[in-house]
């Protein structure tokens, strides 16, 4: 598990590189979760009981136009989609939460391979 953490810590990097390099100001949502707080999500309909995040396989960022400082929040934006795109091409096992069924625009993910994103 250390090693994919690893990767996923090494291409979150990455992903906020290229936030950066597409003209958005770049902040950090959740990236742990703690069963607890994901047992919490669940019971409230705001996420899933064993997410990725207990991992430290996910992150959810958040982008805004312009400077961060006084920029504007981008929720659901195409400029998550464009960037969940370019994070699909890294492979096969990153997900993007734009596809979720209940669309999660600010969540990237490194599967397991245990079927969750």
């Amino acid at each position: 598990m250390s090693a994919l953490q690893e990767q996923f810590a090494q291409s979150a990097a990455l992903l906020i590189q290229k936030a950066k390099e597409l003209g958005f100001g770049v902040t950090l949502g959740e990236a742990f979760r703690t069963p607890e707080q994901a047992q919490w999500n669940a019971d409230h309909g705001l996420g899933i009981v064993h997410s990725l995040h207990e991992d430290r396989l996910a992150i959810d960022l958040n982008l805004f136009k312009g400077l961060v400082n006084g920029g504007e929040f981008l929720v659901t934006s195409d400029a998550y989609v464009e960037l969940g795109t370019w994070w699909k091409t890294l492979g096969p096992a990153y997900r993007y939460g734009g596809d979720f069924t209940t669309r999660d625009y600010d969540h990237f993910s490194l599967s397991c391979g245990d079927g969750r994103a």
